[in-house]
C-alpha cells in the first residue's frame, strides 16, 4: 500500500516546528555577537585614545588578550561537553554584556585589559556553542543556512558598525555608546535564548559516526592518521582565514585615520564598508557555492580579497581604500563558515574538533594584533603592515584547503 499523502490542514511535525524555533534563536545569537563585537572594535581609535596608549602598545595588549582566548578553546570541548551548547550561550551571554559595559568604561589599560579578558575568554565558548547548534540544525534541513547565518553575524557586525559611526557623529562618549548596546543586546539574548536547541545529546551521536556519503550499515571509523590529518589542516587554515579578516576589520579604521589623516567618522565608516562586503557575500554565498560548486567559490573569494587588500592597504586615496575593504569584506566572507562547518562534522567528541579549530585561530588572534600593531608603529604605514600579512595568508589558505580537498577526495575512495 501506498502511504497517504500529507494532510495540508495539518502543520509541521513537532520537530520541524522545534527546529525552526531553534533556527530562529541561533540566528539572533549570532546577530548579537557580531553586534557586540562590532561595537567596539568599530570605535577602537577612540578606545586607544581613552586609555592613553599607542597603536602599538594596543596592538599587545589585544594580543594580551586573545591569550586568554587560546586558553579558552584548550578548555572549550571538554567544558561545551559537559555543559551544554544551550548552557553555555546563556551564561556566556551574561558575561559578555557585562564584559563590553567595562570596555567602554574604562579609562586606564587595566580596567580595559580586565573587560577584554572576560569579553574573549568566554567569545571562545559561546562561538563554539553556537556553530554547533547552527551546523546540528544545517544538517537537517534541505538546504544549508551556515552561511546565511554567518551572514547574520556580519549583519549584526554591520549594525553595530553603524551604531558607531551615529555615535561618533553624534558626540557620544564611548562609555554611553557600549553602556547603550550592552542593555539592548541583554534584551535580545533574553528573548532568544529561550528557544536554542536544549540537549545536545541527540545532535552530537548524528554526526559522530554516521557520515552522508558512508553506505547504508557502515560505520565510518577512520585511521587515525587520516583522522587527525584533517584536523591539522583545519588548525592550519583557521589561523590564515582569521589573519585575514582580523585585520581587515580591525585595523581597517586605523588605515583611514592614521594612514590618510580621515576623521574618527570616516575611519568607523571604512570598518561599515568591510561588514557590508562580508554581509552580503554571505548571504549570498550558499546559492553562489550551489551554482559555482565549494572549490569555484572558494577561488572566486580568494581573488576578491587579494584584491580588495591591494586597493585598501596600498593605494594612498581614502575612497579607493573604503572601496577596497568592502571587497576584502566579500573576499574573506565564506573562509570562516565553511571551516566551523566542517569542524562541526569531524567524528569523536562533541566540540573536539571545533575546539581545535578554534585552537589555531586563537593563536593567530594573539599574534596578528601585536604584529601588524608593532610594525605600524614603526616606519611602516598601517596599510603596508596589513598588506605584509594578509598577502601571505591567503594564499596560505588557498594551499590548506586544497590540500585538504584532495585528502577528503582520497579518504571517499578508500
Amino acid at each position: 500500500m501506498e502511504p497517504s499523502p500529507p494532510d495540508p490542514r495539518v502543520g509541521p511535525g513537532p520537530q520541524v516546528d522545534h527546529d525552526r524555533r531553534a533556527l530562529a534563536a541561533v540566528a539572533g545569537q549570532f546577530f548579537v555577537n557580531g553586534a557586540m563585537t562590532a561595537s567596539f572594535v568599530a570605535r577602537a581609535p577612540q578606545i586607544r585614545d581613552r586609555i592613553g596608549v599607542t597603536v602599538d602598545e594596543y596592538g599587545a595588549l589585544l594580543t594580551a588578550a586573545a591569550v586568554f582566548g587560546l586558553v579558552g578553546s584548550l578548555v572549550a570541548g571538554r567544558i561545551v561537553h559537559s555543559v551544554g551548547t544551550r548552557r553555555v550561550l546563556q551564561a556566556g551571554g551574561v558575561v559578555m554584556v557585562l564584559s563590553l559595559v567595562a570596555i567602554g568604561a574604562a579609562r586606564s589599560p587595566v580596567v580595559w585589559l580586565i573587560g577584554m579578558l572576560a569579553y574573549v575568554s568566554v567569545d571562545v565558548l559561546v562561538d563554539i556553542s553556537m556553530n554547533l547548534q547552527a551546523s546540528w540544525i544545517s544538517a537537517r534541513r534541505p538546504t544549508g543556512v551556515m552561511n546565511r547565518l554567518h551572514g547574520l553575524w556580519s549583519l549584526g557586525g554591520f549594525a553595530g558598525g553603524l551604531g558607531a559611526v551615529a555615535a561618533n557623529a553624534g558626540g557620544l562618549s564611548t562609555a554611553s555608546h557600549l553602556l547603550v548596546v550592552a542593555l539592548v543586546m541583554a534584551v535580545v539574548l533574553l528573548v532568544v535564548t529561550r528557544n536554542l536547541l536544549a540537549s545536545d545529546e541527540d545532535e552530537g551521536h548524528r554526526h559522530e559516526v554516521e557520515p552522508a556519503d558512508s553506505p547504508a550499515g557502515e560505520t565510518a571509523v577512520p585511521s587515525r592518521a587520516t583522522s587527525r590529518a584533517p584536523v591539522v589542516l583545519l588548525v592550519l587554515a583557521g589561523s590564515f582565514a582569521v589573519v585575514a579578516e582580523l585585520t581587515g576589520g580591525d585595523w581597517a579604521s586605523f588605515r583611514l585615520t592614521d594612514d590618510l589623516a580621515a576623521s574618527a567618522a570616516m575611519g568607523s565608516a571604512a570598518f561599515v564598508s568591510f561588514m557590508v562586503g562580508m554581509t552580503s557575500m554571505r548571504f549570498a554565498g550558499d546559492a553562489l557555492q550551489h551554482r559555482l560548486g565549494h572549490i569555484g567559490l572558494h577561488r572566486a573569494c580568494v581573488v576578491i580579497a587579494l584584491a580588495g587588500f591591494a586597493l585598501a592597504t596600498l593605494v594612498p586615496s581614502r575612497v579607493v581604500a573604503v572601496a577596497g575593504f568592502l571587497l576584502v569584506g566579500m573576499g574573506v566572507a565564506t573562509f570562516m563558515p565553511t571551516l566551523y562547518d566542517a569542524a562541526a562534522r569531524l567524528p569523536g567528541r562533541r566540540g573536539a574538533g571545533m575546539g581545535a579549530m578554534t585552537g589555531g585561530m586563537r593563536v593567530a588572534f594573539i599574534a596578528t594584533p601585536v604584529a601588524v600593531g608593532g610594525l605600524a608603529g614603526t616606519e611602516m604605514s598601517v596599510g603596508g603592515a596589513m598588506a605584509l600579512f594578509t598577502v601571505p595568508a591567503v594564499v596560505g589558505l588557498v594551499v590548506v584547503t586544497e590540500l585538504n580537498d584532495r585528502l577528503l577526495r582520497t579518504a571517499s575512495r578508500i
